[in-house]
């Protein structure tokens, strides 16, 4: 009896889906690939349970008839081969026949779709690889396909999905990097009904799709590089020194439109920006690298993230020459008008010296202070996947940080004062007087002035103070205050006397007094003449349940919650000098770890050589 067998399609198709499709991620990018395929000018991805309960992807490109609708289910058929030589020049994001076989064996199927000039849609339903479900449906343009319960018959498979949001920040990353390479197609992306990625079409400022993906802050920082040589054309852009990122997300490389994860080329971009950046920090830059395809071997690997090039020497190169001219003439330090900036091999002028110097000092920053620095551009604003102010995400910029400009302090790398300050950093400000009768001008070391919001700088202070009481084990001394009593809300009073263990563990007594009338008798230094309603209705908010263990952690909200309100009291009126002495103290002992309330910074720096740029 024989020993080797053919492999059934079902059983074939489930090892191809082990390669092909590795997790939800991997059907956003083939489907996404197969829109633009298709001639799509819209690409919409909505998901659910992270990708791995559902997957909708649907398109306005040509569609398909009913013979090719049930023949994309079989394994190799493909209208992007032909014959031999057509593997040895590709200039489609797909081709080999594999991915939508390979999904639907591993999850429920169904694709809608129609022919443009057909008065009748078609609907393929199939579950698990098993035989298509084939039948009319209203017609409509493009195609949508909907992937449900994936990896249900492979449970082995599906154990080793990650969670949700680690899945779900996989399938976004795979829509980006798509519309990174086609800014002329309009990409959005949605989970259970809220927006991860919006971009319309805009072939004619691909800064805005980079923008979209990386944050707006990046847009006014990014600059058009350029190399042309014989069979290699390297363009994009590459945002200027002064925005980086602490890791390599903000590097993108295509070849011939397709993503790419090549180390060589990585490797190539860092060392264009080695003498630039300062340690720890890591470049933004989108390529886009355009080869003759038969110079290129995209049937490297089944992701086909990785290609073989027949000169990747030549390829280096240029990447580097594109990358060498823009930051040679540092287009950042002009004034804004093309062709004002320095040429590569002019002399350094005054500001390119300042630059230097100042580089050479965050440097040695860093050497005193043990670690790379935050640049003062690395807070993306609102953008995919960017994580709310106050909820661990980096702090924003003060409310009047539009009007006075978000200049970097120390030169090229400005630490964000409300993390990680250099040692003695406030002490060392000399007060000058206040800004609109609410924001505290001082000059700064080095001849920086520095702008400090009140209120933010008191709620970092007493933030800090609550935490390290709390942590001592032993709560805060309460001064008495005379009995007051107030009629809450039901929710709040019955919140608030269900957390008495938790409101004594902060340093208040608050016991009920019939009804939903609460008597409010001691509460922690800083609060005394505080709006006593106000804030009990917040605590009644930020209390954690009542059996939760009673720490720092269950507690943070509740703090920040106390450090407001403090802050809100302390700074009705304006501060005296000995007031702000002290504050100023008490800022450079204080933990700017943690997130405060409304997450703003403390302080915002203009160096002297931004001004002396600004009056140019």
């Amino acid at each position: 009896m024989s020993r080797i067998a053919r492999l059934s399609d079902v059983l074939i198709n489930k090892i191809a889906a082990g390669e092909v499709v590795e997790r939800p991620a991997s059907v956003v990018k083939e489907l996404v690939e197969n829109a633009i395929d298709a001639g799509a000018s819209t690409v919409r991805v909505e998901l659910d349970g992270g990708g791995v309960d559902r997957i909708i992807v649907s398109d306005d490109g040509h569609g398909m008839g009913r013979t090719d609708a049930v023949a994309c289910l079989e394994r190799h058929a493909t209208s992007k081969l032909r014959e031999l030589d057509d593997l040895f020049h590709i200039d489609s994001m797909g081709f080999r026949g594999e991915a939508i076989p390979a999904i639907a064996s591993v999850s429920r199927f169904t694709l809608h779709t129609a022919d443009p000039s057909s008065e009748v849609g078609t609907r393929v339903s199939v579950e698990g690889g098993g035989p298509p479900l084939v039948e009319d449906a209203p017609p409509r343009t493009g195609t949508v396909i909907t992937i449900e319960d994936l990896f249900f018959n492979v449970p082995a498979r599906r154990k080793f999905l990650r969670r949700g949001d680690t899945e779900l920040k996989h399938a976004e990353e795979a829509v980006v990097r798509l519309a990174l390479a086609y800014p002329e197609v309009g990409f959005f992306a949605s989970h259970e009904g809220g927006t991860l990625f919006s971009s319309a079409a805009c072939p004619d400022d691909p800064r805005e799709r980079i923008a979209a993906a990386l944050g707006s802050t990046a847009h006014p920082h990014l600059f058009p590089v350029e190399e042309r040589r014989l069979g290699v054309a390297v363009t994009g852009y590459a945002a200027s020194p002064e925005f980086t990122f602490n890791n390599a997300r903000g590097l993108y490389t295509f070849v011939n439109r397709r993503y790419i994860r090549d180390r060589g080329l990585i490797g190539t971009i860092q060392r264009a920006y080695q003498d630039f950046l300062a340690a720890g920090r890591q470049p933004v830059v989108v390529l886009h690298i355009d080869v003759d395809p038969r110079a290129v071997d995209v049937n490297v690997h089944p992701q086909k993230q990785e290609v073989r090039f027949a000169d990747a020497r030549g390829v280096q190169e240029a990447v580097t020459a594109a990358l060498t001219r823009m930051l040679r003439a540092a287009p950042w330090l002009g004034s804004g008008v093309e062709g004002t900036g320095p040429q590569a091999g002019q002399p350094m002028d005054a500001a390119h010296y300042a630059h230097a110097v100042e580089r050479f000092l965050t440097r040695a920053q860093e050497a005193a202070w043990g670690g790379p620095l935050p640049t003062a551009m690395d807070a993306p604003g609102p953008g995919p996947g960017a994580p709310p102010l106050g909820q661990g995400g980096r702090p924003g910029a003060l409310p009047f940080a539009a009007a006075v400009g978000q200049a970097p302090a120390f030169g090229q790398a400005q630490p964000q004062l409300n993390e990680a300050p250099p040692p003695g950093y406030f002490g060392a400000l000399r007060p000058l007087g206040m800004l609109g009768g609410r924001f505290h001008l001082c000059e700064g070391p080095g001849g920086t002035l520095v702008v400090m919001d009140p209120h933010a700088a008191l709620e970092r202070a007493r933030l800090t103070g609550y935490l390290r009481a709390l942590e001592s084990g032993k709560p805060p001394p309460a001064p008495t205050l005379f009995g007051t009593t107030l009629e809450l809300p039901v929710a709040a009073a019955k919140a608030l006397v269900e957390g008495r263990d938790a409101l004594s563990r902060l340093g208040f007594d608050v016991e009920p007094f019939g009804g939903t009338t609460v008597a409010l008798k001691t509460v922690p230094p800083g609060l005394e003449g505080a709006d006593a309603r106000a804030l009990l209705e917040a605590l009644a908010r930020a209390l954690p349940p009542k059996s939760a263990t009673l720490d720092t952690v269950s507690l943070a909200e509740a703090v920040r919650v106390m450090a407001c309100h403090a802050a809100k009291q302390a700074g009705a009126a304006p501060l005296s000098d000995a007031q702000l002495r002290a504050l100023l103290g008490e800022l450079d002992r204080a933990d700017f770890h943690p997130p405060c309330s409304h997450g703003t910074v403390v302080v915002l720096e203009i160096p002297l050589l931004e001004l002396e740029r600004r009056a140019r």
